[in-house]
Parts: C-alpha cells; sequence; structure tokens
C-alpha cells in the first residue's frame, strides 16, 4: 500500500472519532514552490515540510510541484466555549479523545482541571497523520514538524507513547499547535473554504488576547484610584467583538468601582447589574471582598 493510501486510511479512522481538521484547498501558481506558499499562507518557510507531509509528498527538501496541482492546506481551527463544557468533553470531540483534555488545555495556557471560561475562544490544532519510516523516531518528527527534537514529548503525550523509537507503519499523530495563518492566509481560507473566524480566522482569539493583555492596566488604574482613566479604558475594551464572560465580569466589575467612586451611581448600578450578570458568583457580593459603598450601588 502507497504512503499516500495508508495516510488516508489512518485519516478515516482518525475523523471517525473526531471532528475533521481544518484545510483548505489551493491551486498552484506558476512559479509557486510549497516553500512560497508556505510563507505567503503562514509567514514562513519552516512549514513547508508540513505541506509536503500532509499532500503525501516528499518532504525531503522539499517537492516539487506544478501549475495546476491541487494541495490542501492545513488551518487552525477555534472555538468559542460554551456554559458547561469542560476540557474533556472539548478534546473528545475535537481530538478524538478525552484523555487529551491535559494537551488541549496547554496549548491554550490553561491546565485540565480548571474548566475554561465560558465564551473564551480556545485554539484547536490541526491533527497531522504521520506514517512512521523504518528507524524513525519521535524527535525526527518534532524537528521536521514542529522545529525542535526536544518537542517530541508533545508527541509522546498526544499518542500515548512509551518508546521513542517508532516501527515502520506506525500511525502516529503530530499536533500542530503553533499553526497560525497570515492575513494572506487567512483571506485565502475564506475564499477557498469558506473558513470562517471560528474554523480558520481566529479574530475572536485575538481581540480576547489584546483585552486580556489590558486587563492587569485596567485593575491597577483601579486601585490606584485613576477612576476617569479606568472608565475611558474599560468602555473601550467593552467595544471589542466576542469577549469571554470571566472579561466582560472583570471590565463591569471595575467600571462598577470606578462610576461609584465618581459619583455616577446610575451608571454604577448598571455596570454592576452587567458584572453580576456575567458573573454568577457576584449574585451574593461578599461583604468582606466588596466595599459598602459598590453594594449600595448593586442594591
Amino acid at each position: 500500500m502507497s504512503r499516500l493510501r495508508v495516510a488516508l486510511a489512518a485519516c478515516v479512522v482518525f475523523v471517525a472519532h473526531a471532528r475533521e481538521a481544518a484545510a483548505f484547498p489551493h491551486v498552484v501558481q506558476q512559479g509557486e514552490s510549497l516553500a512560497s506558499i508556505a510563507m505567503r499562507v503562514y509567514g514562513t518557510t519552516k512549514l513547508e515540510s508540513v505541506l509536503a507531509a500532509v499532500n503525501a509528498l516528499d518532504s525531503q527538501g522539499g517537492s516539487a510541484v506544478v501549475a495546476g496541482m491541487r494541495l490542501e492546506l492545513p488551518a487552525p481551527w477555534h472555538h468559542r466555549v460554551a456554559d458547561g463544557e469542560s476540557w474533556a468533553q472539548l478534546a473528545r470531540a475535537y481530538l478524538g479523545d478525552a484523555e487529551r483534555a491535559g494537551a488541549l488545555a496547554r496549548m491554550n495556557d490553561a491546565s485540565a482541571w480548571i474548566a475554561p471560561t465560558p465564551g473564551a475562544e480556545i485554539r484547536v490544532p490541526y491533527v497531522m497523520t504521520i506514517i512512521a519510516a523504518t528507524g524513525e523516531q519521535t524527535s525526527d518528527l518534532a524537528r521536521r514538524y514542529l522545529g525542535d527534537a526536544k518537542r517530541a514529548w508533545e508527541i509522546h503525550t498526544f499518542n500515548a507513547l512509551k518508546d521513542r523509537e517508532l516501527s515502520r507503519g506506525q500511525v502516529v499523530l503530530v499536533p500542530l499547535v503553533d499553526l497560525t495563518l497570515t492575513a494572506d492566509g487567512k483571506a485565502d481560507a475564506v475564499r477557498a473554504a469558506g473558513l470562517d473566524q471560528t474554523q480558520g480566522g481566529g479574530g475572536v482569539l485575538d481581540a480576547q488576547k489584546r483585552v486580556a493583555g489590558e486587563l492587569p492596566e485596567l485593575l491597577a488604574e483601579v486601585r490606584s484610584g485613576r477612576w476617569v482613566e479606568a472608565v475611558a479604558r474599560g468602555n473601550r475594551l467593552l467595544a471589542a467583538p466576542e469577549l469571554s464572560r470571566g472579561q466582560l465580569a472583570a471590565i463591569h466589575r471595575s467600571l462598577t468601582t470606578a462610576y461609584a467612586a465618581l459619583g455616577a451611581s446610575e451608571f454604577a448600578a448598571a455596570a454592576c447589574a452587567a458584572w453580576r450578570r456575567e458573573d454568577a458568583g457576584a449574585a451574593v457580593l461578599d461583604p468582606v471582598s466588596v466595599s459598602p459603598k459598590i453594594r449600595a450601588v448593586c442594591k
């Protein structure tokens, strides 16, 4: 059986237990190479070997491609967390096994024992199927596809492997955690396959990361009594699209404090209502951690 047929068969087995990874088609244009396509779509030529593997081409130095050839270009997937979803549920749905919950959480800088925040957008890696060659080790795969042989542990964990050396024909799944599309790549994905922001764009995730980076500054402004600056920043952050419930709660809580300090009781009450709506734990305002002034406007 050819490498391509084996790879396709393995993909069928994998997809039977998980949602299909995002990918979109690309027709090679005159003068293009795998390296130039990788640079345009991902911003680096290092992913040339990934394109070769995904399309069952010779990854050693990159295969020549010709105009008119149809390629599949892998893309990351993004998911908005719904109420009650756990890392185990998401891992089972997207990665085929609840035991990969820890791996999915680490990919999103989180811990599997802490539930993901509702409304947060998480990254789901494209999972590439590799058929091991004779004498191949996980460090070889990590060097070739992840850019660092020391990341072999990621492949070990994802596949629950015990040995570094692989047997010929062994199916190994390689999660491409660092796969990111350039602006051109996102545009190509939308045009070619209709991938939306949740599937390939990641615009929501980018916005949530920007807000996460500013939240410490907002909290610092509130703690230092810079109420006007806090109000300005908080309202600007609220204009960002599709924030997580945790982020919305943090912003509205800060606005509640700032408005109350400025004597804007109506605005403070509205901000408090929004805070309590996004954070169920704030339904009963803790008298130890919440000041009497804030509890008063929240009534």
